[in-house]
């Protein structure tokens, strides 16, 4: 059965968080949400239809009670919430579609100007020694800031691209099945910047700027690595005292869980190019040097460098060669991805690379490769499994089981940036459990999980603001 957003606000709130881990709903009117000429909703009414009820999972026992105000202000937020995803999932928004960036940032950015923010557009463009984009513009980041009474600065990160082609949405429009809220990009990570502009919608609601500084920054080249956005995320994780990142917070299979990230894993790009000699396949293919071959001999060779226990890996990802079927190919080339666990790691991958490229299957062959070093891995500091500690306690007020998660898993974030020079925390997975990310799978994220997680980010960044948080 699907959900069609209609209006009837307080029914919905009232049904879909009933089968939420936050229990009854309250019954008080939702606050009136802040708006925009520019046109990104987010309204007080939304669906009628509540997803199938799930068992409540087992959580730790809070430290201390929940914030009644605010756990009743995010349960009413949640119509609100769906409506803002709906709006995001069908703006297409590429990597390479800088339209729809475009048009997306201006959404962005007069949501969180209605918010009291003070928004700029930062251009971004790809440094010329990248070995597929070579200098190319990408989408800008919104960055958005607003100053407060409090202590701490804090920093709230998402992307706003994604994966897919433009023309792909119509096939995975914004739908609601039971639990599930599905559409193109929902997971990755269109969920987290809807938490995010609701975050801040519900701090503006209730006058809270006990914080030194609240920051957005939503940039729109993560998933390119974030080649002209890494200086400036770098930039402010040393200027705030702590950074939220707003990817998966978990998978919605049914062995998944709810965690936060203390660790991503570090990406490389490797290009090699293989300079061989033409000549008629037929007539006389031994005078030709088929570079082909021996890409093919190299990539196979290399794919053996990994180490599981490492979370070092490597895969060839894209090659080409050739342009005609009877012309031995004189050029070659392929793409590979590098992951691992740590930075020094690459190191190692690197120099094996080049050890190997020297031992050729073809005579008279050159061998060409370049390491490019995408995206560092997050190493968490004390402030950050301080962070990841209170996190837990938070989430519990609000009976929502957490897990913290010090080992990669493959994936690398925008949190590594954020952790290169840290001026205090930074943290990861913040964001909705989901699944189908990346895939030929119908993507969504968990209704169920939008309550306490719009509380669990919300209470972090008034407990960090205040100063509450201590390292």
């Amino acid at each position: 059965m699907s959900i069609h957003l209609v209006t009837g606000g307080r029914s919905l709130a009232c049904a879909i968080v009933a089968a939420s881990l936050l229990g009854a709903c309250t019954t008080a009117a939702p606050p009136p949400a802040a708006s925009s000429a520019a046109t990104l909703p987010a309204p007080a009414a939304a669906a009628a239809v509540a997803p199938a009820a799930a068992p409540a999972p087992k959580a730790a026992t809070p430290s201390r009670p929940a914030d009644a105000a605010l756990r009743a202000r995010t349960e009413a937020e949640l119509p609100a919430y769906l409506e803002t995803l709906k709006t995001l999932v069908a703006m297409e928004s590429g990597s390479r579609d800088l339209e729809g960036l475009g048009k997306l940032a201006d959404v962005l950015a007069a949501r969180l100007r209605a918010a009291g923010m003070q928004v700029q557009l930062r251009p971004a463009k790809a440094p010329d020694f990248h070995p597929l984009l070579k200098g190319a513009t990408l989408g800008s980041s919104v960055y958005a800031t607003r100053t407060g009474s409090g202590s701490k600065k804090v920093l709230l990160i998402a992307h706003m691209d994604t994966v897919y082609a433009k023309g792909m949405a119509a096939k995975q429009p914004f739908r609601i099945d039971g639990d599930r809220a599905y559409g193109l990009g929902i997971a990755d990570d269109k969920q987290g910047v809807a938490l995010i502009l609701h975050v801040v919608d519900l701090l503006a609601r209730a006058g809270f700027t006990d914080y030194a500084e609240l920051g957005v920054l939503i940039n729109g080249d993560e998933e390119v690595g974030s080649p002209g956005s890494s200086a400036l995320i770098t930039q402010l994780g040393s200027e705030y005292d702590a950074v939220l990142s707003f990817e998966g917070g978990g998978s919605a299979a049914a062995d998944g869980s709810d965690m936060v990230r203390l660790a991503t894993s570090s990406i490389a790009i490797v290009e090699m190019k293989v300079t061989g000699k033409a000549s008629h396949a037929g007539a006389a293919p031994h005078l030709g040097r088929n570079a082909l071959y021996e890409l093919a001999h190299q990539m196979l060779k290399s794919r053996q460098l990994g180490d599981p226990d490492k979370g070092l890996q490597i895969h060839w990802t894209v090659a080409n060669a050739g342009g005609s079927r009877n012309v031995i190919p004189a050029e070659a080339t392929a793409v590979a991805d590098v992951r691992s666990l740590t930075n020094q790691d690459l190191d190692l991958m690197e120099a094996a690379l080049k050890k190997s490229i020297e031992d050729k299957l073809i005579p008279d062959t050159k061998v060409e490769l370049t390491f490019f070093r995408s995206r560092p891995a997050f190493v968490a500091n004390a402030a950050s499994r301080a962070l990841a500690q209170h996190a837990v306690g938070v989430a519990a007020e609000v009976n929502l089981p957490i897990s913290i998660r010090d080992r990669a898993t493959g994936g690398g974030t925008d949190a590594a940036f954020a952790g290169l020079r840290p001026k205090g925390g930074v943290l990861e997975s913040f964001g909705l459990r989901g699944f189908g990310a990346h895939s030929n799978d119908d993507e969504y994220v968990l209704v169920s999980n939008v309550v306490p997680r719009l509380y669990l980010a919300t209470r972090m960044v008034m407990d960090v603001g205040r100063g509450e948080v201590k390292w």
